[in-house]
């Protein structure tokens, strides 16, 4: 096993191994989503764990009406900065790398979280089981209030880089809100933001640019894409290389590929590295590097995905949930 302990660059950013921690929600934080001591203590345990070269936080709602669950990590205002920067500090001190996950939930964000209608691309009930959000239609969004989440996304951005992290990804898998844009099951718009793939994924050009012009040209960003809904009538992989592409040149340095509408998990399917199909074919497409999830349990399925070219990176999830020392046994 020699793969895993390979230095890689993301933009200019070196990473001294292939594993990392991708995000797992732990909803640890206070009422307002402000980091605790105990979300501290989670992720400076993990981060001591010699195999990981990274750590991606638990995504964090760049703005109220994008609340997922209650206790969710915020980054929607300024006076979070205080805490996500001594959660910087603590993964710091044990060693790895950080990027924070922001993130809107759009109609996955229930009304009693959020304290808000919810909002989509298109007023249109999550096909997702179990069913996430509160259950009712949400609000179409209009051209100007897509124009205010892309901002908020911007201003999220800074907040991370000002409170230290190494990196920023914007999470559009999952079926959150850019996911959501992205697929055609739940965006059925006719503007500019709908109908083709091109037009779904303006959203995404935006966000990307906005963050961008935010943090500035060397400051790493990744997209968490849930590139495959693994649905009839829904995205497929041909999509995901396309969106990859897209990303890529619009300054992406990496990208996580997940699920969308079947979330984080494939039916039928739980060998290592069970998005492989996905995460391969986009890696073909692209020069920059590609991370994949799910079903890693040990190094050797993870130096098994590095040498079968599934991807550049491997994120172990749950089995680093369970235990902080895993593999280090």
């Amino acid at each position: 096993m020699h793969k895993i302990k390979q230095s890689i660059k993301i933009g200019n950013l070196k990473l001294d191994g292939r594993i990392l921690l991708p995000s797992v929600a732990t909803y640890q934080c206070d009422e307002a989503g402000l980091v605790t001591g105990k979300v501290c203590e989670y992720y400076g345990e993990r981060a001591k764990n010699s195999h990981i070269s990274l750590i991606i936080t638990e995504h964090s709602f760049i703005a109220q009406q994008g609340k997922a669950k209650k206790n969710q990590m915020s980054i929607a205002d300024d006076t979070c900065i205080v805490g996500l920067r001594r959660l910087v500090n603590a993964i710091h001190g044990s060693g790895a790398k950080v990027f924070a996950q922001i993130n809107h939930a759009g109609s996955a964000a229930p009304q009693e979280v959020s304290l808000m209608k919810p909002v989509a691309p298109s007023p249109v009930i999550l096909p997702v089981e179990p069913p996430l959000g509160d259950g009712c239609i949400p609000n179409e969004l209009s051209a100007n209030e897509i124009q205010q989440i892309v901002t908020a996304f911007a201003n999220a951005a800074r907040r991370a880089k000002d409170a230290g992290y190494d990196g920023v990804e914007i999470h559009s898998a999952h079926s959150y809100l850019l996911n959501q844009f992205y697929s055609p099951l739940t965006n059925h718009r006719t503007d500019e933001y709908g109908g083709s793939l091109q037009n779904r994924l303006r959203i995404h050009t935006e966000v990307i640019n906005a963050v961008r012009k935010e943090v500035g040209h060397d400051y790493p960003i990744s997209v968490r894409l849930g590139g495959c809904d693994y649905m009839e009538g829904g995205s497929t992989i041909e999509d995901s290389v396309i969106a990859a592409k897209l990303f890529e040149q619009e300054s992406v340095n990496v990208l996580n590929i997940s699920g969308g509408m079947c979330r984080y998990t494939r039916k039928g399917h739980n060998e290592p590295g069970y998005f492989k199909d996905m995460s391969s074919a986009i890696k073909k497409a692209v020069h920059i590097p590609v991370i994949v999830t799910g079903g890693v349990k040990t190094l050797i399925d993870a130096e098994n995905l590095l040498n079968e070219q599934a991807a550049d990176l491997i994120g172990v999830g749950r089995s680093l949930l369970k235990d902080p020392k895993w593999e280090e046994k």
